[in-house]
């Protein structure tokens, strides 16, 4: 009866209960003199409560814990005759830690004072928190408690008989894939580590970068039944407080049963879900997360997932690579003109081809208005119907690449376009400067950066040729201001999109349309730094060469 009253009452109790119920029973780790004091105010229903009897306390958590095959009961006898009893999730322990840390000081748990040779018998819990190696150790009054330790924290829980006071022992561990480099952001130079699914591994790569105790890392779940751990970094003294209060608030206001992944935590907390341009930026490398930070930004780790979320962003952080700040600013202002040039292409291409020639013929020399009406004369379509076929065919390809394992996957999308552009074209279906406009479209595209931003421009892409094949010009103006107008009320946390552009800061253009040197970079950005916008002093200029009559010999 006592069980069924204890599995009752864990089930009415709604997930903002269980979260306010875990903060209240998680009391901080036991002091040096081992003295358990309740810390809760407003204390559990009195079925929820530990016993003194083991048998039964272990019964409770079986009936509550029945469904859930791989949490192992392990029973033992510690040093002193008590009977004891360890329990634990099989899998996400460091199986080897409990053996050497949990299980052998227990049973073979000695006294600390050096003048007493005989064995300290464990008769209380106190002293098996003394015993035990591990670094945390914490106490758990309540089967709540105990539920939330070994499923949700993955702790080693131990039951000992005849106290009322179970504890837990962090011994977590079990397989994590190793730190290797990000697949989906190339790096030419530059750290090559990446995230992987473990949150104190992500958090770790992030601390031996960023290594101050102004750097703030706050915990939290989310999600009711998957009670994913999610980090919220940010640097004291440098973000906005204002941001980091929204950010704070966004996600505690998230209340659903799972997340999986960050982009849940994207989708939940961004302020426009219906643009297609993204608002919070992902990353797999610390050393963006690192750069970001220090700049006054909001970074979110969650646990299973290798990608951090950093917001605010700005529109022109989209054509920004790591590499920027790696390689020599004269080389990489040339790049960077590059990426804005390829932008354009890419958004205006086939829509400004399927116009010029469906419309605006006279704006074609002449050799050119014939060499593509002769290659045009025997296709069946339309400008804009070809265009859209071709454009289509391309994304399918595409997506076929990224979705086929990665031995075959390059190679049929490159051999696929070239087959069917070449097949097309021979068949009279599409015109050879069609196959070659939507080509340098493609590989325009692959210049973007950030692949987010890059699905944006697809998909405004599509708009473009349906205006641009219906109304002409005019329509791609149409649209180009409607998504200018749209840009400059966008907001990222809160923080206009097209900053620092519009509300125009000068001081922060500097690193928008080129990347001045590390030397002439002084402040931060305004919109996400507004309590330390310095970064560095003025003196920070190379001197000057020397004279030829006074170098050094």
């Amino acid at each position: 009866m006592r069980s069924k009253r204890v599995i009752r009452r864990l089930g009415d109790w709604t997930p903002h209960d269980r979260r306010v119920r875990l903060d209240r029973l998680n009391a901080p780790v036991l002091s040096d003199a081992m003295a358990i004091t309740p810390s809760d105010s407003s204390p559990a229903p009195p079925a929820d409560w530990l016993t003194p009897d083991l048998d039964a306390n272990i019964a409770t958590l079986r009936d509550t814990l029945q469904k859930a095959s791989d949490v192992v009961f392990r029973p033992l006898v510690v040093l002193g005759g008590k009977r004891a009893c360890i329990v634990y999730v099989d899998g996400l322990s460091d199986m080897e830690l409990v053996d050497a840390h949990v299980l052998e000081s227990l049973i073979q748990a000695h006294s600390p004072a050096p003048d007493t040779p005989h064995p300290l018998a464990i008769t209380h819990v106190e002293a098996a928190a003394e015993q035990v190696t591990t670094a945390g150790v914490k106490p758990v009054r309540t089967f709540s408690a105990a539920v939330e330790s070994i499923i949700v924290e993955l702790q080693v829980v131990l039951f000992l008989e005849g106290t009322e006071t179970a504890i837990a022992l962090n011994a977590g561990g079990g397989e994590n894939r190793a730190i290797s480099e990000p697949d989906a952001e190339a790096v030419v130079r530059g750290p090559r580590e990446g995230f992987n699914e473990s949150l104190r591994t992500s958090i770790t790569l992030l601390r031996r970068r960023i290594r101050t105790p102004d750097l703030a890392i706050e915990t939290m779940q989310l999600g009711t039944y998957t009670q994913t751990k999610v980090a919220l970094c940010y640097i004291e003294g440098i973000a906005d407080s204002e941001i980091v209060n929204e950010v704070r608030t966004r996600l505690k206001r998230i209340d659903t049963d799972s997340i999986i992944d960050t982009g849940y935590i994207e989708e939940l907390i961004e302020d426009n879900p219906f643009s297609p341009f993204p608002q919070i930026q992902n990353t797999e490398r610390p050393d963006v997360v690192a750069s970001m930070l220090v700049e006054g930004r909001v970074a979110i780790l969650a646990d299973g997932s290798p990608f951090a979320l950093i917001a605010p962003i700005n529109f022109w952080g989209a054509l920004q690579a790591a590499e920027d700040y790696y390689e020599r600013f004269p080389i990489v202002n040339l790049i960077r003109w590059l990426r804005y040039l390829f932008m354009f292409i890419a958004l205006y291409l086939p829509s400004l081809y399927v116009a010029i020639t469906t419309f605006h013929q006279e704006m074609l020399p002449t050799k050119l208005l014939l060499s593509i009406a002769a290659a045009r004369e025997v296709t069946p379509l339309p400008a804009i119907a070809e265009c859209l076929l071709m454009e289509i065919t391309f994304e399918a390809l595409r997506e076929a690449g990224i979705r086929l394992p990665k031995a075959v996957g390059s190679a049929i999308s490159i051999v696929g376009a070239l087959v069917i552009g070449q097949a097309a074209v021979e068949a009279g279906i599409v015109s050879a400067p069609m196959v070659i406009v939507v080509a340098i479209t493609g590989i325009a595209s692959f210049v973007i950066p950030r692949y987010s931003f890059t699905i944006a421009i697809r998909i405004l892409r599509f708009g473009m040729i349906i205006l641009g094949g219906t109304i002409g010009l005019f329509g791609i103006i149409a649209f180009t201001l409607a998504v200018i107008v749209h840009l400059a009320s966008l907001r990222s946390i809160g923080v206009p999109y097209l900053m620092p552009a519009s509300p125009l800061t000068k001081k922060n253009m500097r690193d928008v349309i080129t990347r001045p040197p590390h030397w002439a970079m002084r402040w931060r950005p305004i919109e996400t730094s507004k309590p330390n916008r310095q970064r560095q002093s003025n003196a920070m200029a190379p001197a000057q060469r020397m004279p030829r009559g006074k170098r050094r010999m």
